[in-house]
């Protein structure tokens, strides 16, 4: 269910910028932000972008485009 919240202004334009960069609503930025940060919180041994490769590869299962790693032994 949505709520309002408030948000400064000063976020609100750094993520309009943003999501438009990514291809994001400007909701879904937030959104993202927030996960992200969340996720952060929950493992601080996690950095950055292993936390968003995870995002992504959950995103390519859940939107079925994948494929299986063909492991190259020498």
């Amino acid at each position: 269910m949505p709520s309002a919240i408030r948000i400064s202004d000063d976020l609100i334009n750094l993520a309009r910028k943003i999501s438009k960069a990514e291809n994001r609503s400007l909701t879904g930025q937030i959104e993202y932000w927030a996960k992200i940060g969340r996720l952060a919180e929950e493992n601080p041994d996690l950095p950055y972008h292993l936390i968003r490769e995870i995002l992504l590869g959950l995103g390519e299962i859940k939107s079925e485009d994948y494929s299986e790693y063909q492991l190259n032994e020498p």
